[in-house]
């Protein structure tokens, strides 16, 4: 039976926070709200974790994992960014985006795209994941909440609960997400590339033919 937090999306109790992190560093599976969907994850090392998550998205071998990272300055750590993409991601970022880029040695090879080396990275605005991310001192591995068989990420933390709560470890509340995932755009080739259009503004990665 997983645990189920009721955090306030403004002003995340620093209590729950230090408790929820406590959970990811045992090798917890969490569910969590973003600036977009819910969306679930686990510390970025631990195998068994991410085997779970593999599992309980039926993720195939080649699907790209995104890390979720406090910062800029922390995701530069995790992917090589030359000064234009640097420059592209400063004006975007935090927001609802996940950029694909060319992944660094920081990155488990477990969580990398088997042939590209590839790997999503996000910066995000909410409080309460900022607040989970600073706590845990490093990125959170992130997939959207959306479950076999549906068409979109889940967004009523109760229906979660309903649906998830013998499978995860923790189900954080943090109020009704949108039916919506991030914006994805490929950035590992140069060229922007958009890959899914959701929460995120796609038009200023738009290339004119």
């Amino acid at each position: 039976m997983s645990q189920f937090f009721q955090i306030h999306p403004d002003n995340p109790q620093a209590r729950l926070i230090k408790q929820a992190v406590e959970i990811i560093r045992k090798g917890g599976v969490v569910v969590y709200p973003t600036d977009s969907s819910y969306a679930l994850g686990c510390q970025i090392g631990d195998k068994t974790a991410i085997e779970r998550v593999g599992r309980l998205r039926q993720l195939d071998p080649k699907h790209n994992f995104t890390l979720i990272c406090c910062d800029l300055s922390q995701l530069g750590l995790f992917a090589k960014i030359d000064t234009a993409t640097f420059r592209l991601l400063k004006a975007h970022v935090p927001g609802p985006y996940t950029f694909i880029l060319n992944a660094t040695r920081e990155v488990p090879r477990l969580l990398m795209h088997p042939k590209r080396r590839t790997i999503g990275l996000r910066v995000p605005q909410n409080p309460i994941l900022k607040a989970l991310l600073e706590e845990l001192g490093e990125p959170l591995m992130s997939v959207s909440l959306i479950l076999p068989g549906d068409s979109e990420p889940m967004s009523d933390p109760f229906e979660i609960r309903q649906r998830l709560e013998k499978q995860v470890d923790l189900i954080i509340d943090g109020g009704n997400g949108t039916l919506k995932a991030s914006t994805v755009i490929n950035l590992a080739d140069g060229e922007p590339e958009v890959v899914r259009v959701g929460c995120g503004d796609p038009s200023p990665f738009m290339v004119e033919a």
